[in-house]
């Protein structure tokens, strides 16, 4: 409609640039992408300079994901109208978008000129400190663009033309990056400090900050003194206060004899000054009438256990942990916070205190009367509620849920539902967005079945865990946390489905702008005649909107939003023919957690999409941030635009997306060649900066109560990303390695037309194949090596890759044999059939190993996927895997099938046409062709196997997502097998 639109209005108005533009824009959203770029050039070629055109340009061209025209676009506005404050500030937002930061420097020292604003000059600041942020020469940054930076700031101090708080900002930025903390203190606790005034305290945070980094540590202690002395409760002050005792102790600091010892005020260089200060602020809350602060509290703890770390004999004076803990939790047991503040220190206890400290913290929890049917006490109020909430997650952390029998286990469970049923009571009236007092009390007996499902190896445990999970959830919808372990226990059993609908809702919510709430009030102003209201709302927004602080909560709400959402872009609903999709996660156990969800998830999504959003977002939050002055969030953009450049996941997304595509459409909606050159795959390229990988995974996403034996390590964490990054090797070589295939033929006949090809630029595409093979080797090797070790990892932490399953089920061995049939197989083109005799051995050998190898792999998918024991349920999810990796490995060797016929047959017609010639008689064929013939006869007799073999059965979510797998994978079965027909030599 609005293309038929803007033909009528173009019928009457030729020259009407919007009007084109707006068309090019409607077959931009139609898919012809082709012809709106050349609609759109016919207007850019004319410069147009009404503000409609151009900003209907800009609009298409980001929608294309070309923001480079959007630049030429207004260079040439500029030149034509050289006095617009608008089109020099869209040149610059322009520059941005691109990070042209010189140009950015230039376009706003441009604007200044023309309209000398403050803000303008300090885009031009700024710009320069982007040079230096993303200059490839450290040097140059510190000898160039940071000091001209800090000229032309000085520039202004000198001037007293400093006007704003984002402006000391951006020049404390930079004498930061120069390292001349010296000066930037100076600049803080002077005249420009002054202007710090968005944030609480900003002067003293940054005054500590310099402090630590110029080592002056009596300063950095009296000014931490000075501020707890303010503000008790400040956990960062009781951090830095302790830091500088121990900085000045192995200094052997000692106070000056007269005067101030130092700047700041009076310095605390002793244990047992800062004792006494630390107990002087407990007596201080002790006396008070009011609710006490935890910060004193939890600060003498935090002195124990570093004069302990150290060996200082003073920590017995402070007190018994045990007996201290016990007091703390008297006083905040009833907050949530009060597990996370203790379980830090339970490693004061010994472990013959266990038990005595959980009995004293259960004789302060006040419970009310016994129940009959339960025979549990409980407790008679949320607070009480929490109290023995936080005791239950103490004893977890201590190990005493572990150290149980089953029998002992199954106890504890049954205690813990109880309280969660009677918790319940408590959230009557609650909203379905707001969670139950005692939702924890059910995540915690999830964990225990966990445990006992991974002891006894009893899968009904399992179902117990998802059962009570699901109940959690019809009482409280909107817990992430019994959501987050559900997908992990479908995962575990390989069923996918349910996951889908998980994920889902587990959205990221926004943080509203509530400054846009003043325009409600005045028309409620208006609507009941308060009119004198009005400019006093009017004046509040402009207020608000002009706040610097404003400025960096919504910098700050940007960063969130991608934080949460940038490796975990918005997923598209899965596409009515999902097929491969589903059944690929189904098979994914071990289980690979999130990541590997938003691997299936994300496999109808063009990953190069991904990444132009991911940049355009980025890019617009940039724009903002320079807009409203909040410069010193700019760099924290572009590190994490580098950060999700370089992410472990995004590789992966986009790699298994292309396996994907390629196993579902190759050679069944189009060819192999045409599947890899519409992905724009080169096998030269390796595009993956591995040197770089991030691993953007939180793997703390789980709440856990674990001890510290069987919590999260670094080495976990290592081995991790060690097995994600082979893994991904193996996946991104395999991908090569199958887009080389379709570049051998035609490789070989250039060479034999050009034997100067690879010094014409050409690339000899089989010496590609052969290194890229090689590497796969290598690396096969290393994963054999790995595998060994069996790295075990906790429930709840990072999950294990599909790595050790597809070594197991031989996926790995059976691809890697039939990925070496290229490299023979040019060795065969070069030789010929009649002197390739042991040649063409090996290759036979290949074959036969290959039919061999997928008839043991289709064995290892026979079973039962749901089997009923003794009344009890048990899922074999492993053999869906195993049929995943044979369906995959089977699609290797097919089309590694089809490019051996593709060789053969030239040369078996050439053998022909040599013995007419020579008039031989003979006619057995090559060795090479029988042994063909034997493989396509073997992997016939495979396929028709393996479909007989599916499995009809299942039960609720589970059997759903079984039996839907199943029979899609029985479909691409029939459709890879149809492909049989067309080997023929």
């Amino acid at each position: 409609m609005a293309i038929q639109q803007a033909d009528k209005l173009l019928k009457k108005h030729k020259d009407l640039h919007c009007a084109k533009v707006l068309k090019a824009i409607g077959l931009q959203r139609t898919g012809k992408q082709d012809e709106a770029f050349i609609l759109a050039q016919e207007v850019a070629m004319l410069e147009p300079t009404d503000d409609n055109s151009l900003q209907a340009l800009t609009i298409l061209y980001r929608e294309m994901h070309r923001p480079e025209l959007v630049t030429k676009l207004y260079e040439a506005a500029v030149k034509k109208v050289p006095l617009s404050e608008e089109y020099h500030s869209h040149l610059f937002m322009a520059y941005a978008r691109v990070g042209e930061y010189k140009k950015m420097q230039q376009a706003g020292m441009a604007l200044y000129k023309i309209v000398p604003k403050n803000p303008y000059y300090f885009w031009s600041v700024m710009s320069l400190v982007m040079q230096a942020i993303s200059a490839q020469d450290e040097k140059l940054a510190q000898t160039m663009f940071l000091p001209l930076a800090e000229r032309m700031v000085e520039k202004m101090v000198k001037e007293e033309k400093i006007e704003a708080e984002a402006e000391v900002q951006l020049y404390f930025m930079i004498l930061e990056r120069l390292g001349k903390c010296e000066e930037a203190l100076e600049v803080i606790r002077g005249p420009l400090g002054e202007k710090l005034t968005s944030e609480l305290q900003s002067r003293e945070n940054k005054c500590m900050v310099l402090y630590q980094r110029l080592q002056r540590w009596p300063e950095g202690n009296a000014l931490a003194h000075k501020l707890l002395l303010k503000n008790p409760d400040d956990w960062q002050f009781y951090s830095c206060y302790f830091d500088s005792l121990f900085h000045l102790i192995d200094q052997s600091w000692s106070p000056p004899e007269e005067g101030e010892h130092c700047a700041e005020g009076a310095v605390h260089h002793t244990v047992a000054e800062v004792m006494a200060f630390v107990q002087d602020r407990i007596q201080a809350e002790d006396q008070k009438d009011t609710r006490q602060l935890r910060g004193p509290y939890l600060a003498r703890l935090e002195l124990i256990h570093r004069l302990r770390e150290r060996g200082c004999p003073e920590e017995s004076q402070l007190g018994d942990p045990l007996e201290l803990m016990v007091q703390y939790f008297s006083q905040f047991g009833d907050k949530p916070c009060c597990i996370t503040d203790l379980k830090i220190y339970l490693h004061l206890l010994s472990p013959d205190q266990h038990l005595k400290f959980v009995n004293g913290l259960g004789e302060v929890v006040p419970l009310g009367g016994e129940s009959e049917e339960e025979q549990c006490v409980f407790p008679e109020d949320t607070k009480a509620l929490q109290r023995h909430l936080c005791v239950c997650q103490l004893s977890r952390a201590l190990g005493l849920h572990h150290s149980l029998s089953t029998e002992g286990k199954l106890r504890v469970i049954r205690d813990l539902k109880a309280h969660y049923h009677h918790g319940l009571k408590f959230g009557e009236t609650a909203l379905k967005t707001e969670l139950q007092f005692s939702d924890m009390y059910c995540l915690m007996a999830a964990h225990v079945y966990i445990d006992l499902w991974k002891e006894t190896g009893e899968q009904s445990m399992a179902w117990r865990c998802i059962g009570l999970l699901q109940e959690g959830l019809s009482h409280s919808p909107s817990n992430a946390q019994f959501k987050l372990l559900l997908l992990l226990l479908y995962c575990h059993l390989g069923a996918f489905e349910p996951v889908v609908d998980l994920y889902s809702s587990l959205d990221a919510k926004h943080v509203p702008a509530r400054h846009h709430r003043t325009s409600e009030y005045i028309i409620q102003a208006y609507k009941y005649g308060a009119f004198e209201k009005i400019p006093e709302f009017i004046a509040l927004r402009s207020r608000l909107n002009q706040s610097l602080h404003f400025a960096q909560v919504r910098t700050e709400r940007m960063l969130l939003d991608l934080f949460l959402e940038a490796d975990m872009r918005v997923c598209p609903p899965l596409p009515s023919n999902a097929q491969f999709k589903l059944l690929t996660a189904a098979a994914l156990l071990p289980p690979r957690g999130l990541s590997s969800l938003l691997v299936d998830l994300y496999s109808s999504l063009d990953a190069k999409h991904v990444q132009h959003d991911t940049i355009g977002s980025t890019s617009e939050y940039i724009i903002q941030a320079y807009k409203y002055g909040a410069f010193e969030k700019i760099p924290e953009f572009i590190a994490l635009r580098s950060r999700l450049n370089q992410s472990l996941h995004f590789a992966q997304v986009r790699t298994e997306r292309m396996l994907l595509d390629l196993f579902l459409e190759a050679d069944i909606v189009l060819t192999l060649e045409e599947s890899v050159k519409s992905m724009s795959l080169s096998p030269e390229e390796d595009d993956i900066p591995w040197d770089t990988l991030r691993d953007n995974r939180d793997l703390t996403v789980l709440t856990s109560w674990d001890p510290k034996d069987r919590s999260l390590t670094e080495e976990h964490q290592r081995a991790s990303m060690e097995e994600e990054c082979l893994w991904l090797q193996m996946r991104s070589l395999t991908l090569r390695l199958l887009a080389a295939l379709t570049t051998l033929g035609h490789a070989h006949q250039q060479q034999q037309q050009n034997s100067l090809a690879s010094e014409n630029g050409v690339g000899d595409k089989t010496s590609v194949a052969a290194v890229l093979f090689s590497q796969l080797e290598q690396a096969l090797q290393k994963a054999a090596g790995m595998s060994e070790k069996h790295a075990q990892y906790p429930f709840l932490g990072p999950p294990a890759t599909r790595l050790a399953a597809a070594l197991t089920c031989g996926s790995c061995q059976c691809q890697t044999s039939a990925l070496q049939l290229t490299v023979q197989l040019q060795e065969l083109e070069t030789m010929g059939l009649d002197e390739s005799t042991e040649l063409q051995t090996r290759i036979c050998n290949t074959f036969k190993s290959l039919v061999i190898q997928l008839q043991e792999m289709s064995n290892k998918c026979k079973g039962d996927l749901l089997e009923m024991k003794d009344s009890r349920l048990k899922t074999q999810p492993s053999l869906l895997e195993n049929l995943v990796f044979f369906l995959e490995t089977m699609c290797v060797v097919l089309w590694v099938a089809s490019h051996c016929a593709k060789v053969i047959r030239p040369l078996k017609a050439s053998l022909q046409k040599k013995k007419k010639k020579k008039k031989d008689t003979s006619t057995a064929p090559p060795a090479v062709v029988c042994g063909f013939q034997a493989l396509t006869g073997g992997l016939q007799e495979v396929l028709s196997q393996e479909e007989e073999g599916f499995i009809r059965a299942g039960m609720d979510k589970v059997q759903s997502s079984y039996l839907r797998s199943l029979q899609e994978m029985g479909d691409l079965l029939k459709r890879r097998a149809e492909t049989l027909k067309t080997l023929k030599i």
